[in-house]
């Protein structure tokens, strides 16, 4: 491995030139001018699989956008890597923020600038990278390793669960591997093994049949916008817990090696609080705030509206009230039958002078792949021989649904092995990735598939 680790090293230059090319593509999945785009950019990412070794390489067209799969399978016995990524990106607006185009990639203070840098080109291209070298230095991978790049990440994806459905055996696997996510401060081996999913819900309340005079008719009837208003007050208790029926029935507890690893990342619930604006932080009672924001279970109002909103006044008793609610869901809880207890629930509560309409808008399962599996591990021992540092472990308050599809379909764990920052601007103008992080996680990406083979 020493000498794949030099061959990193001493390359470190040119895959960043090749990186520059792959970000050069306006590979914007949700824009159709940008169509031609995403092919070429396939069609990039096959061509450099190619290089690296893969003794399969094809573009499958779907009804969206193209998706690349390569493939080496020269290591009987051995267990099989699926690695993930996405090629498409975020539309670049408002342009004007830029520093510079987003399409010209530039570097600036060991940062490469430019849409697609950490989410998720860069973070992608590290693991053809470190296949290339190991083939190169090696003559073969280690491990069986298949490739699976998709097109629509940044547009949920649409063509991807179809694909993997109609494609179970030619992406079977024993584990997946997945660098979009984060590390948890700047050269800070970090693994994310835990992932919440999602119920977002919407509450319709309409009380009288048109929108009414609020001095001849205020006191008469019930206003939607106060019911609604009460009614999103009940939905927690004085503690800061989930008040429907049921919700916490299926959550899965914090383990007591979690509560350990969580102290150890010396989180300053002050200076977070400092640094979003807020005088004092508050949430569920008998839990740290990286506890609430990770582990356990949320439920929040995103948006209420009704009635008159416009500038100036208009006196009047909406006819209806709207409100959107999302759940952040903890592994073993079931984003339908949280949606079935949360109407249930609000259905109960609401009174007979409102009609009550309660819609399931989306949901995501959440996931999490244990710390004692084998691949996490692999994962641990490549992260800090590569760093030269003890890794910290992490779960991610937002959700990655292709995670729980890979769990449910492939019955595979996925190991998510970030590189990126949260401060990088992803999705935001002057998107950026580190490159010290960028040749780090080549390193790590070979060194993850050798203790695999183990």
């Amino acid at each position: 491995m020493d000498v794949v680790l030099n061959h990193i090293k001493n390359n470190q230059l040119h895959y960043i030139e090749e990186l520059k090319e792959l970000l050069k593509i306006p590979s914007i999945s949700t824009q159709e001018e940008n169509k031609g785009d995403m092919q070429r950019c396939a069609e990039y990412v096959a061509a450099k699989l190619s290089t690296a070794g893969m003794d399969r390489v094809e573009i499958f067209q779907t009804p969206g956008h193209p998706i690349v799969y390569g493939e080496w399978l020269a290591a009987p016995g051995k267990p099989t890597i699926l690695v993930y990524g996405h090629y498409d990106v975020q539309p670049v607006d408002p342009i004007d923020l830029w520093e510079s185009p987003p399409f010209e990639p530039v570097i600036r203070d060991g940062k490469i600038f430019a849409r697609g840098a950490t989410d998720d080109k860069g973070q992608m291209y590290m693991h053809i990278k470190s296949v290339e070298a190991l083939i190169k230095e090696t003559g073969g991978l280690p491990v069986n390793v298949k490739f699976l790049i998709e097109g629509e990440e940044e547009i949920g994806s649409p063509s991807l669960e179809p694909f993997i459905k109609d494609h179970l055996d030619l992406l079977k696997c024993d584990v997946v591997l997945i660098s979009d996510t984060s590390l948890y401060a700047p050269g800070v081996p970090t693994l994310t093994y835990g992932l919440r999913g999602l119920c977002y819900m919407e509450v319709e309340l309409v009380g009288p049949n048109r929108d009414l005079h609020s001095g001849t008719f205020g006191g008469a009837v019930a206003n939607p916008i106060n019911t609604l208003a009460k009614i999103i007050a009940q939905l927690h208790d004085k503690n800061g817990k989930v008040a429907v029926p049921g919700f916490y029935g299926d959550v899965l507890p914090i383990t007591s090696l979690e509560k350990k690893n969580f102290s150890r990342l010396k989180f300053s619930e002050k200076a977070y609080a400092k640094n979003l604006g807020v005088a004092e932080l508050q949430g569920e009672k008998g839990y740290s705030t990286l506890e609430r924001t990770w582990a356990r279970p949320t439920l929040d109002c995103n948006g209420i509206f009704g009635g008159f909103t416009g500038q100036g006044a208009k006196t009047v008793i909406p006819s209806k009230a709207t409100a959107k609610i999302s759940m952040r869901l903890v592994p073993n809880q079931d984003p339908k039958k949280i949606a079935k207890l949360f109407e249930k629930h609000i259905k109960s509560i609401a009174p007979k002078s409102v009609k009550v309409k309660v819609s399931s808008l989306h949901g995501a399962y959440p996931a999490i792949t244990p710390l004692e599996h084998a691949a996490t591990k692999a994962a641990t021992i490549a992260m800090e021989k590569a760093f030269g540092k003890k890794i910290v472990y992490m779960r991610e308050g937002g959700s990655i649904p292709i995670v729980a599809t890979f769990d449910k379909l492939l019955k595979a764990p996925s190991v998510l092995m970030g590189l990126g920052l949260n401060t990088e601007n992803l999705h935001s103008p002057n998107e950026h990735f580190n490159l010290t992080h960028f040749g780090l996680g080549i390193q790590s990406s070979a060194l993850f598939f050798e203790e695999m083979a183990k």
